[in-house]
This record gives structure tokens, C-alpha cells and sequence, in this order.
């Protein structure tokens, strides 16, 4: 197993890898330290024999993931988008390209690149406390990763109702269009996504891992066109000095809270 990860907490419950988003202070807000880790941990995943199947959670009990750092992305220009969307393709990469099952246990909020790494995992469940959201339009970027998810798996219009309303789903309107595949009691989310995981481990191997490679080869296309996209927009969301501006100005109002 890996050591001295500074945004990653791993954990082995036999034979299923749990994979802790670890910034509980900022509600687990994804920095390109923890792109960088997720990459390199999920990436080892299919060669090690004795892992069966992977559990993604966040540590704390407010957020799966607050989406991107603000902090970091306020600091941005348009020279960062390159390396910001390629660290970002690396870590959906290495979730995307996992043979074995990856099921995210959402407790909390799962909101922009957070919401974005729930996605990519094969099941998602969560609790009473699950809120999901798409809000890059809040800050001032376009809603481009975002929304091609959406499109992909639930259609044109709930992704853009979620992409252009920015508003949070709860957890029953979650589960009710398919953003959760259950839901279950707080203090039992992660027993139940391992839970998840082990059924779906069942599944003989050659054929489950046939199945996500047949997945992955029907829309990889579309996601490594949607990071070019990605990274034009970004340069002209940065250039235009938006983003900077209601990102810095939502950190100054957060720091008087």
C-alpha cells in the first residue's frame, strides 16, 4: 500500500481497497495534490491481486467532496488550464480505467469535481445528509467536465437543469433520477457501498472487466474531447478575469464567517 499520501487516507477491509478523500477542514476539496495522489493510487489498482474492488468516501461527516479548492483555482490563469486539466484527466482516468468495481459512498456534500468523481464510479450511494450539485456557472467557469457527465449518463435536460441552475439535489431527488443508486442509513454508508462493492465482486472477473472496458471504449472519445474543450474554456473564463473575481470575493466572505 502506498504511504506518506498527504490527501488520501487508504484503508483495507479484506479484499476491498477504501479510499478516503482527506481534507475533512475544507470538505475534502480537490487540489491538484490530491489529483495527483488519486491518479497514482487508482492506477495500481488492476495490477494488485488482492484487491477485488474499490470504495471511494471522503473523510468527515460533511462532504464527499466540496469539488474543486477554490483557494488554489482563485490563484489561477489561463496558464494554469493545461496542467489543471490534464492532472484532472490523469485522476478520472485512473478511476474510468479501473476493471474492478469502484462504488463512491457519498456522505455529504459531492458537489462540482466532487460530484464529478462520484460519477465516474460504478454505483454511488448515500444518506439523508447526500446534497449534489454542479456549480462551476457560480464561479465564474464554465460547466464543461461537469456537464458532459450529466449528458452521458442522465441526458440534455437534467444536465442542464443541474449545470445552468447550479442548485443542490437532496438526497431523495438523488436517488429518484439516478445520481444515487441507494440509500441508507448515515452510520451504515460505508458497510453498505463495501457491501455494494463485495456483490458486485461477485461477478465473474473476465466478464466484468470485458463489460467496463466495452463502456469505456464506447465514450472515450467524448471524454478526451471534452478536456481539450475543458481547457479552452478555461483559459477563456480566466481571461476575461471572472472567475478570479467571485472566487476571491466567496473566500474573503467565507473568511468572515
Amino acid at each position: 500500500m502506498i504511504n506518506n499520501l498527504q490527501t488520501l487516507v487508504l484503508e483495507r477491509r479484506s479484499d476491498v481497497l477504501l479510499v478516503f478523500l482527506n481534507r475533512p477542514k475544507c470538505l475534502n476539496a480537490v487540489n491538484a495534490t490530491m489529483r495527483t495522489e488519486l491518479s497514482t493510487v487508482l492506477s495500481t489498482v488492476n495490477g494488485d491481486k488482492s484487491i477485488r474492488a474499490v470504495v471511494l468516501t471522503g473523510k468527515g461527516d460533511r462532504a464527499f467532496s466540496a469539488g474543486q479548492d477554490l483557494e488554489e483555482a482563485a490563484s489561477f490563469d489561463r496558464r494554469n488550464a493545461k496542467v489543471w486539466m490534464e492532472q484532472t484527466r490523469l485522476a478520472f482516468s485512473a478511476i474510468r480505467n479501473l476493471d474492478k468495481p469502484c462504488v463512491a459512498a457519498v456522505n455529504g456534500i459531492a458537489a462540482g469535481a466532487g460530484l464529478q468523481l462520484a460519477l465516474l464510479c460504478d454505483l454511488r450511494v448515500g444518506d439523508a445528509r447526500t446534497r449534489m450539485s454542479q456549480p462551476e456557472i457560480k464561479a465564474g467557469l464554465g460547466s464543461i467536465l461537469g456537464s458532459y457527465l450529466l449528458t452521458l449518463y442522465f441526458g440534455l435536460a437534467r444536465s442542464m437543469d443541474l449545470s445552468l441552475t447550479a442548485r443542490f439535489v437532496e438526497s431523495e431527488e438523488c436517488l429518484q433520477i439516478g445520481l444515487l443508486n441507494r440509500i441508507t442509513d448515515a452510520n451504515t454508508l460505508t458497510d453498505a457501498a463495501i457491501k455494494m462493492a463485495e456483490e458486485l465482486a461477485l461477478q465473474p472477473p473476465g466478464a466484468f472487466r470485458l463489460t467496463k472496458r466495452r463502456y469505456r471504449q464506447e465514450t472515450q472519445e467524448g471524454f478526451e474531447n471534452v478536456f481539450s474543450a475543458a481547457t479552452e474554456c478555461v483559459r477563456e473564463a480566466y481571461d476575461t478575469g471572472e472567475p478570479q473575481t467571485v472566487m476571491s470575493n466567496f473566500i474573503a466572505r467565507r473568511g468572515k464567517e
